[in-house]
């Protein structure tokens, strides 16, 4: 792979189809779970004649049904002892939503050790209602000795939950593909009881240190038979050592006049990295990283993972990316990247997040996307909402959020500031329309447009509009902007014209707010301590 790549489409698919054997260096994967959902709805058990197409890609959740039961038989072909795990876990969890889980999960898992290199390693990213059926899947696709850890990340320091403690940690199971996985040993600042208790000595300049033993207590393999001041025994280095040193200050005598070793706290690595993580804050609403995704992870958390087990230039794969903070990381880490995702909506926030965070410098290709009128209107027919969020992202226009309904006639909006960044924000209306179209839908729009009292409506239709259509969007008037350009009230943009580029005519001196702006990307060290604002 040449090329950073954005794939948009369900990611057994796009790992079947593109991505090749032993070909990435680093797996991150957060798949979507319904962690909130009652525990016992998710073993409840299902018929399996759930409809397929109630179940819409972009919700957090799975579901028992005809898809679930085919992935179910699909998996049980690959035979073997990911077989055996299916079969046991349907025995035990029943037709369950929890079943259809690791149905979904285990033919994905198996693509993504097929085009993990030997010195790949893969991090799945579960919470703990699932941690332990998923730990007993890669155990049968990548192997027991594949297992490296399971990392206890602490996102919140507190948490009430009815009866019971409360829960504050996700898990993230680390594997290899095999013993020459990458692996880059990272530190942590020790903790401010340990310096106390260890670095308690302090030189005149106010400098921490411990003391080392220069004796051969608990050395295997002999030492340095010397006398050093006065005091003859076996010493751990040789006696030109011992005198450096001495010469430059670095032994501590004690009482009894026994030589010890300084050794500097502001000279120590730190703590080698552990397996539990509770220095990287998960993201709050005053963070300036966050973008308003709700399972957004923080950055922090991603460059500990992509720093420890790749290299400059490797491939980092995330087959889940969401909003995607491990494809931002690995470009601001200067590692090669893969994101799939099935939602429009996703791939649209990545590509703002990467020009806001990188501008020109973030290069890469996007797989999937309509390209012609004819992939459109398959896109319209086979999901009206990704065609809508497709459409949507053409104009840098943002889908409306919350309940089904609670924006009557808006499809999505796009605002901006025409009277500097301190005026009153505006907004531009827009609705979606893949099929046909005519006058009523226009004179809705305009209906809209005064009562949310916007700038301006667009219709974006498959459709090229009628006359009659053309004649009631000139009658609209126009939107005059303080700095005095005049801007049609109701426009009409077709998808073929979006194809070719055009765009809303709207101010030219727009400050667009549509999308939070991520902030710009500035290159971290090796070490990831407790980050200011989250990540």
């Amino acid at each position: 792979m040449e090329k950073n790549t954005l794939y948009y489409g369900d990611n057994l698919d796009i790992l079947r189809r593109y991505i090749s054997d032993d070909s990435v260096d680093l797996v991150y994967l957060d798949p979507p779970f319904k962690s909130e959902a009652t525990y016992n709805v998710l073993f409840e058990e299902r018929n399996g004649t759930q409809a397929a197409a109630q179940i819409k890609a972009f919700e957090d959740t799975w579901r028992w049904d005809r898809a679930a039961a085919a992935a179910f038989q699909e998996t049980l072909q690959y035979g073997g002892k990911v077989a055996h795990a299916m079969v046991a876990f349907k025995t035990f969890l029943g037709a369950s939503d929890m079943l259809a889980y690791l149905s979904m999960m285990a033919p994905r898992l198996v693509e993504l050790r097929r085009v993990l290199k030997l010195t790949g390693s893969i991090y799945l990213h579960c919470d703990p209602t699932a941690s332990h059926y998923l730990k007993m899947l890669m155990d049968a696709i990548f192997g027991p000795d594949s297992f490296r850890n399971e990392i206890i990340w602490k996102r919140t320091s507190g948490h009430s939950d009815a009866s019971r403690y409360g829960s504050v940690h996700d898990t993230i199971l680390f594997y290899v593909r095999s013993g020459q996985a990458t692996w880059h040993q990272l530190y942590q600042p020790y903790e401010q009881a340990y310096i106390e208790q260890y670095y308690r000595y302090r030189d005149p300049d106010g400098r921490r240190f411990m003391s080392g033993d220069l004796g051969t207590s608990g050395l295997q393999g002999g030492g340095y038979e010397y006398e050093w001041k006065g005091i003859k025994r076996v010493w751990r280095c040789p006696k030109e050592t011992m005198r450096q040193y001495d010469a430059d200050g670095r032994i501590f005598y004690t009482r009894t006049g026994f030589p010890r070793l300084k050794r500097y706290l502001d000279e120590g690595k730190g703590l080698p990295m552990q397996d539990v993580w509770a220095n990287i804050e998960a993201l709050r609403s005053w963070h300036k990283e966050r973008l308003g995704f709700p399972t957004q992870k923080p950055e922090g958390l991603l460059e500990r993972i992509i720093e420890s087990s790749s290299r400059d230039g490797e491939i980092v794969l995330d087959p889940f990316c969401g909003c995607g903070t491990a494809v931002a990381v690995a470009q601001k880490l200067n590692r090669r990247w893969i994101g799939i995702d099935i939602t429009y909506l996703a791939i649209n926030l990545i590509k703002h997040r990467l020009g806001n965070a990188f501008g020109d410098q973030a290069q890469y290709e996007v797989v999937g996307e309509p390209v012609s009128l004819p992939d459109a209107r398959r896109l319209a027919e086979e999901d009206p909402y990704q065609f809508q969020w497709w459409a949507l992202g053409l104009v840098g226009a943002r889908p409306v959020e919350g309940k089904k309904g609670a924006d009557k006639g808006i499809d999505g909006r796009l605002y901006f500031h025409d009277e500097g960044i301190k005026g009153k924000t505006k907004q531009v209306i827009f609705s979606v329309k893949a099929g046909r179209t005519g006058v009523s839908h226009l004179r809705d729009l305009r209906g809209v447009i005064e009562r949310e009292d916007a700038a301006v409506g667009v219709l974006i239709t498959m459709q090229e509009p009628t006359k009659a259509m053309r004649t009631e969007a000139a009658e609209g008037g126009f939107y005059q902007s303080p700095p005095g350009t005049k801007h049609p009230r109701l426009q009409i943009l077709t998808v073929a014209e979006l194809l070719e580029g055009k765009q809303v005519d709207m101010p030219p001196w727009h400050d667009l707010r549509t999308f939070k702006k991520a902030p710009k990307a500035r290159r971290s060290g090796t070490e990831s301590p407790e980050l200011p604002f989250g990540g």
